[in-house]
């Protein structure tokens, strides 16, 4: 017998260029903590010699981690390459193009973080350290000056903005989870933008003192139930206050806007 093999059995292969090389074994000492935040490379003659490669292909294999600022390159007798830590928000530009191209809405981000953040309020609960209370409960504490500050009772927007992002990023960020604090952390970054395109629209204008005492209140409650370790009760009642939120957050023609626009 014999067997015929058809015309298109896969994909033109391209083979990886020098410098693409080069940028993945960079990136993978940055990733396994060989090369560490803040720590220069060796000057450019030095890592030409050892990857035996001429400079344009050094300088490709730069601009590849430049573009996802895992490097800082500065140039001139001084100059050199760092190492710097991933950024979240290079990640959320990068998952809001795609969001976008399927025609996603801010809606849709709060909806799946909706689902995701209760049930990470649920994990804390069970794993919750004293660190973890305590670093919320300063977040609370910092709300309240930022509230009793102001005469009448209207924090500064930005500030409550950064305070509130912080709750948040802490409940992901401390669920014992490192894969949804990951994604929470990209999502969450979306979120922080719009909100600070909501805040910075209409925060003055017809803001209630009431509804940032209510909110310190939710806040306040969710850190006494993970104190207790009700994690059934720390789900609900974190849905239930994000839903609350969502309802203002989400009142004006920003709710209907691609993801991508609030990064341009």
């Amino acid at each position: 017998m014999s067997a015929t093999v058809g015309p298109h059995i896969g994909q033109t292969v391209r083979a990886p260029k020098t410098a693409e090389l080069i940028a993945a074994q960079l990136r993978r000492r940055i990733v396994q903590g060989e090369l560490t935040p803040g720590e220069t490379l060796p000057p450019e003659i030095q890592l030409m010699e050892q990857f035996g490669v001429s400079r344009p292909t050094l300088r490709e294999a730069f601009r590849i981690l430049e573009a996802e600022m895992l490097i800082s390159v500065r140039r001139g007798s001084r100059g050199g390459a760092q190492v710097m830590a991933p950024d979240f928000s290079v990640a959320a530009r990068h998952v809001g193009l795609l969001l976008q191209m399927q025609g996603t809405t801010v809606d849709d981000v709060y909806e799946a973080r909706m689902i995701a953040e209760p049930a990470c309020a649920r994990m804390l609960a069970k794993r919750r350290t004293k660190q973890d209370l305590a670093d919320l409960e300063a977040v609370v504490a910092e709300l309240r000056s930022a509230v009793e500050a102001k005469d009448d009772a209207v924090p500064d927007p930005a500030l409550w903005s950064r305070l509130t992002y912080r709750f948040h990023e802490l409940i992901m960020d401390r669920c014992g989870n490192r894969t949804l604090a990951v994604q929470g952390a990209v999502l969450q970054e979306i979120v922080a933008t719009h909100l600070e395109l909501r805040v910075a629209r209409n925060f003055d204008k017809n803001e209630s003192p009431e509804r940032f005492q209510r909110a310190i209140k939710g806040y306040k409650r969710l850190v006494t139930l993970l104190e207790a370790r009700d994690a059934e009760g720390a789900e609900r009642h974190w849905r239930n206050h994000m839903k609350v939120a969502g309802t203002y957050l989400l009142k004006d023609d920003l709710h209907n806007k691609p993801v991508v626009e609030l990064f341009a």
